[in-house]
């Protein structure tokens, strides 16, 4: 079973880097700003929005202080040509986009960094490595603010 929200990146050791995954098209798709008119410009979007929180410190799922260190948004379909954005890393899933969340995660890991991944599918959740946070979308468009269409 995953832990708690947000717990893994919570310490008073702020040293070890946070990684957040993002499931993209689930994280779009959860809000209402006209994303289904050109798929590829809205997740360029939200891409570039949450750039902007690349290495700061934000209030985490479970409320606690985390570094967002590090930010690999997951990109599929017509979004797979999205330019690179400084600030965060895109990863062009070359075939379905759940398993190049779960790829992303456990390089990450392996790399001995805390993950948080952002995602509502269930499936998707189910399947992420053990140690790994999960938050939903909920959370990270808190943060950016309301939606502008």
């Amino acid at each position: 079973m995953n832990e708690v929200l947000g717990d893994p990146t919570r310490s008073a050791d702020t040293s070890r880097p946070v990684s957040v995954v993002v499931d993209v098209a689930n994280v779009m798709g959860s809000r209402p700003d006209g994303w289904w008119r050109d798929r590829a410009a809205a997740a360029l979007r939200l891409v570039s929005e949450l750039a902007s929180f690349a290495g700061s410190v934000v209030e985490g799922p479970d409320g606690g202080p985390i570094v967002l260190t590090r930010l690999l948004t997951v990109v599929e379909g017509r979004a797979r040509g999205i330019p690179e954005v400084p600030g965060a890393e895109v990863v062009r899933a070359e075939g379905d986009g759940d398993d190049t969340v779960l790829a992303a995660c456990l390089r990450c890991r392996a790399e001995g960094e805390r993950v948080l991944v952002v995602t509502a599918d269930r499936g998707l959740r189910a399947r992420l490595p053990e140690g790994a946070g999960v938050a939903g979308p909920r959370w990270l468009l808190g943060l950016l603010g309301p939606s502008r269409p």
